[in-house]
């Protein structure tokens, strides 16, 4: 999530009451989590364990807990709840705002473009042009979609993050800092739910159809002419290369990688990355034809039994 303006690092110590350590001339431009960072990125980590990799990130601002040593071309800010203040920076750069009519008055609808009634346009949204967006559907808060664009009825894009940090006092929700960004020529289908990113976009690439009841989780990067069929899920922060197949009732765990033409049966769960060029099957997903011939296998145990044992 990039700032309107950059912020430097001496006025955010300032802002956040934190203890400067490391170079107090450089400046955030943006916030993110730890796995999607880079320069100019505020990053927190409040856990021991997790400190080097940050330390070792492209990150250029690192919230954290307690004193370490500080990598040149970084700046550490030493504050008593990491998590909070990286949250509470988020809800200042993204504040709340309400909708009060259908189509807010800051979205930009291009040149052709349908917006059907009942549909719902939210602040700051882009929708590009001859699109055509469907009777109930639901765009959210600064969501951007490309060119002929179709989003059906009852789909709704940039939802929340299914996101939050466990504490002994329970769930404290992550304000979604990102957004979701819909590239020319995709299709998507009724009764659809993508959320928005935590700190960076959820992508739906170039030419990609997806059928309905799909659920697409934050910050996940569809390629470009990929497949979604029915009742598919793909959970937060996983990628999908260009031209992958899901068939339907697919599900595909965080933090994956399905590789480049990759194609998933129905009703396969995906627990690990994927190579690309293959089809694949089962619980977990394992390549078709090796899950196939343990299947056929398993059809022969009952007669062994009998035949050795009885």
């Amino acid at each position: 999530m990039l700032f309107p303006q950059p912020i430097s690092v001496k006025a955010l110590a300032e802002r956040l009451n934190a203890q400067l350590i490391g170079d107090d001339s450089l400046v955030a431009t943006g916030i993110n989590e730890l796995h999607n960072s880079g320069p100019g990125d505020i990053i927190f980590v409040d856990v021991k364990k997790y400190f080097q990799k940050a330390l070792q990130s492209a990150a250029t601002v690192v919230l954290l807990n307690e004193p370490a040593e500080c990598p040149p071309g970084k700046a550490l800010l030493l504050v008593p709840d990491p998590f909070g203040a990286f949250n509470a920076l988020v809800w200042e750069q993204r504040p709340f705002q309400p909708l009060t009519t259908a189509v807010s008055p800051t979205a930009r609808v291009g040149e052709g473009s349908i917006i059907e009634p009942g549909a719902v346009v939210g602040p700051g949204a882009v929708i590009g042009r001859d699109c055509y967006i469907q009777a109930n559907a639901y765009i959210g808060e600064g969501v951007r979609l490309g060119d002929r664009v179709i989003v059906q009825p009852g789909t709704v894009i940039g939802t929340d993050a299914f996101y939050y940090k466990k504490t002994e006092e329970g769930f404290i929700k992550w304000r979604s800092g990102g957004s979701v960004v819909i590239e020319d020529d995709v299709e998507i289908g009724a009764n659809c739910t993508i959320n928005r990113g935590v700190s960076s976009d959820t992508v739906i690439g170039q030419g990609t159809k997806i059928d309905c009841q799909v659920q697409i989780g934050h910050d996940v990067k569809v390629g470009r002419y990929c497949l979604l069929a029915a009742q598919v899920g793909v959970a937060g922060n996983s990628a999908l290369e260009d031209r992958v197949v899901l068939f339907g009732q697919v599900g595909i765990a965080q933090n994956l990688r399905i590789g480049a033409g990759a194609v998933v049966l129905a009703k396969s769960g995906v627990s690990k990355d994927l190579e690309g060029g293959k089809t694949y099957f089962g619980y977990p997903a394992q390549e078709a034809r090796t899950a196939y011939r343990e299947l056929a296998a398993l059809r022969h145990l009952p007669g062994f039994f009998t035949k050795y044992y009885e």
